[in-house]
């Protein structure tokens, strides 16, 4: 009888600190129903929990943030919605505690990103309910643009480039399409570590096609406009500048045979088949001499 007893009373109290530790823990559950939430630089973020009690109290509600390895901070304390204490000056006119112990957080910040804890206990009760919620803080990416040195380029070319840009947007993610399908790795086209660039490493005839760039992050994501790279063949090349060579070299040759230096006046040639010479005898004035004969010379010019 005693054996049995004990054995009894045994159970009993065991039974009875099982009870008594299942009522502590179930005393204040907190749930929510998103794990991370994304926000938008300037917009409002709503971390929602929701909490259980046994105690018709209100309850006590603390939330902090970690960022990474830092020491946590405490972003605001209440009782029920009412906040008791000072604010931190980041966070002054901008916090709002719902009567469910969810947070509202007004005009985001990039600072507000981090991890948020919630801590919500009752007087009546000694568990205190806890729950994690990530926050992401982001600005919008802006529409990207791909940039290039040339919009066509040679078939066999080697490392021909096409960068993805693009002016605002925070974690930006970049991927590449060709004809509307996604790019990756292989061995002629290659993307850079964040994949903002690709480079074709050799150039074919396929390549030849439309290429459109993407970004993204966590609250948004945008294409580029399409561009066209064409690809020529040396062949077709050589043709066109062979043709074009021959063309301009008869171009020339027909303009110099149709030009003329300029000429000075013609002087017409003079044949001169004599040169006739007058002596005339000198005035009686100068000397008394006879009349002179006359004499012509003749000269012939050839």
């Amino acid at each position: 009888y005693n054996s049995d007893s004990s054995s009894l009373l045994v159970v009993v109290a065991v039974t009875s600190v099982f009870l008594c530790v299942n009522s502590e823990v179930s005393a204040v559950n907190v749930t929510s129903l998103t794990q991370v939430v994304r926000g938008t630089v300037g917009k409002e973020a709503l971390l929602s929990v929701s909490y259980s009690s046994s105690s018709s109290d209100k309850p006590v509600i603390k939330w902090l943030l970690k960022k990474n390895k830092e020491k946590p901070i405490t972003v605001v304390q209440s009782i029920g919605t009412d906040i008791i204490g000072n604010l931190r000056p980041e966070y002054r006119n901008r916090i709002l505690v719902l009567e469910n112990g969810s947070l509202l957080l007004h005009d985001l910040k990039l600072s507000d990103e981090g991890a948020y804890e919630v801590e919500i206990s009752i007087t009546d009760d000694s568990f205190t309910g806890e729950h994690y919620i990530e926050l992401t803080v982001d600005v919008p990416v802006s529409k990207p643009y791909i940039q290039m040195m040339a919009s066509s380029v040679l078939e066999y070319s080697e490392h021909f480039n096409l960068h993805c840009s693009h002016e605002n947007g925070t974690k930006p993610i970049y991927s590449w399409l060709k004809g509307g399908k996604v790019l990756t790795n292989d061995s002629r086209l290659l993307l850079s570590y964040d994949q903002k660039v690709l480079t074709i490493s050799r150039v074919l005839m396929s390549d030849d096609d439309i290429y459109t760039c993407a970004v993204e992050n966590p609250i948004s994501s945008l294409k580029s406009m399409p561009v066209r790279l064409t690809v020529y063949r040396r062949s077709s090349l050589y043709i066109i500048l062979s043709t074009g060579g021959i063309f301009l070299l008869i171009t020339l040759v027909t303009v110099c045979a149709c030009w003329k230096p300029s000429k000075l006046q013609n002087v017409s040639k003079i044949n001169i088949l004599c040169l006739s010479v007058d002596v005339v005898p000198k005035p009686a004035t100068l000397g008394r001499r006879s009349p002179m004969p006359l004499y012509v010379l003749n000269e012939d010019v050839s």
